[in-house]
């Protein structure tokens, strides 16, 4: 999954910046669909990091079967806090 083909896909737009308010809760509510109907473990975590990014992604035991996945997914989430500017 390439991160700017899924912005255009659910936001339309290269841009985050330009897409307004409704179009980027009605991204976030497609994006969600998309992710619990998705099988392919891969193309999950990558829809659930997305959804992390946007402050929406739903909690790891009720998306991630596989306590394997769950732990990646803490880990990303240790790795990405430690990344991103403190507010």
């Amino acid at each position: 999954m390439d991160l700017d083909d899924q912005i255009r896909h659910y936001f339309g737009s290269d841009t985050l910046d330009a897409v307004p308010p409704p179009a980027l809760a009605a991204g976030i509510e497609r994006m969600t669909v998309d992710l619990w109907l998705e099988r392919d473990r891969a193309r999950r975590f990558a829809l659930w990091t997305l959804l992390y990014m946007f402050d929406a992604a739903p909690p790891l035991d009720e998306v991630f079967a596989e306590a394997a996945d769950r732990d990646a997914a803490r880990n990303w989430m240790d790795l990405s806090a430690r990344l991103l500017p403190e507010d």
